[in-house]
């Protein structure tokens, strides 16, 4: 049943992104973002570093850049490299869904990244001002710094007593590694042709996620009260969980009845040129969820990699929404670049590489 299947989609697709959401998070607090301070003199290296940080999957790399450029470290060419590298939280679902086409789109908006960044630099003028430690933050919703905080402690202090956060959390990572091990997730090959080479049909794969579940598991053994309660549960599992299930259900659900009623392959090829417009402008929303659609249009083969592409050069994720409390004429003047950029390289994409 196509419900069944969308059900399964969406649980493995959501349960994935939270794995590498926790594994971030635990990378992020645990590195402290030091030694910064260094990129000042040294423009070519901001914009290298910037992009970099906007790859990493989530928005944790675009607001340590935001915050850096709000506070004069790094230019507007790093800036604008960090938001045409990043692909915000939907780079968990890209990896997920189309882990051979995401590469290949991480890539080439990195070269792209690198080169718009070194071109803003050279005609927008933007000096980095002093550095202000007081003000680094690497994430919005928080103020204070990472110096004391630990986040490994013992098992035996960790479940005395054994909070009811962590017990969600254990529980529902062992019931999602037995889930990929034994199959129970995989993708229903008899199902409609339209699904069939959506979602993890490599079993290779399926035992690479496996494997990082419980690598999260053992983290969620060893962290600490305060970093599961604090950053997990609040930051990861309460914020970003309810999010990433609906709108990867309620787009898979979408996506099954258009392919079901309508001859989307045909519309899309004969409304291209409509169909790009809305790719971009959609990209402009600074928010996560709505470049989910195109994702799982492309890996449902409904849209050709240039929309994908366009969407993904003007989107980035959270990361637009602290800069555009800090400075809008920064958030419009990077948004408009990213347009004539995803605009350009969408249509010589398009009449380059027939789809």
């Amino acid at each position: 049943m196509w419900f069944t299947e969308v059900i399964k989609q969406s649980v493995l697709i959501t349960g994935l992104v939270m794995v590498m959401m926790i594994l971030i998070e635990y990378i992020n607090v645990s590195s402290k973002g030091t030694v910064l301070k260094q990129l000042q003199n040294k423009p070519m290296l901001q914009i290298l570093i910037s992009a970099l940080l906007g790859l990493i999957p989530g928005c944790s790399g675009g607001f340590v850049v935001v915050s850096l450029y709000a506070h004069n470290l790094v230019s507007f060419g790093a800036l604008i490299a960090m938001m045409i590298a990043s692909v915000g939280d939907e780079a968990f679902v890209m990896l997920a869904m189309i882990p051979e086409t995401s590469l290949l789109l991480f890539a080439i908006l990195f070269v792209m990244a690198i080169v718009a960044g070194f071109l803003t630099d050279r005609f927008i003028h933007r000096i980095p001002g002093p550095f202000s430690p007081e003000h680094f933050v690497v994430h919005e919703h928080e103020s204070g710094k990472h110096e004391n905080l630990q986040i490994r402690g013992s098992i035996r202090d960790n479940f005395s007593p054994l909070r009811w956060r962590r017990l969600v959390l254990i529980l529902g990572l062992v019931l999602f590694s037995a889930s990929i091990v034994f199959g129970l997730l995989e993708h229903d090959h008899d199902a409609h042709e339209h699904t069939q080479n959506l979602l993890f049909s490599e079993r290779w794969l399926n035992l690479t996620f496996a494997g990082l579940s419980l690598l999260t598991f053992v983290l969620t053994l060893f962290a600490t009260n305060h970093f599961i309660e604090e950053h997990i549960w609040e930051h990861v599992i309460k914020h970003h969980f309810p999010k990433i299930f609906m709108w990867t259900f309620g787009t898979l659900v979408v996506i099954h009845l258009l392919m079901n009623n309508i001859d989307m392959h045909t519309w899309i090829r004969e409304q291209f040129w409509l169909v790009l417009p809305v790719a971009i402008l959609v990209g402009i929303i600074p928010a996560s969820g709505p470049h989910l659609i195109f994702v799982t249009l492309f890996a449902s083969g409904v849209i050709p990699f240039s929309i994908l592409l366009a969407n993904s050069i003007v989107q980035d994720g959270h990361a637009g929404l602290p800069l555009l409390a800090e400075t809008k004429k920064g958030f419009f003047t990077a948004k408009a670049l990213k347009i004539i950029l995803a605009l350009a390289v969408a249509v010589a994409w398009q009449l380059l590489y027939s789809w």
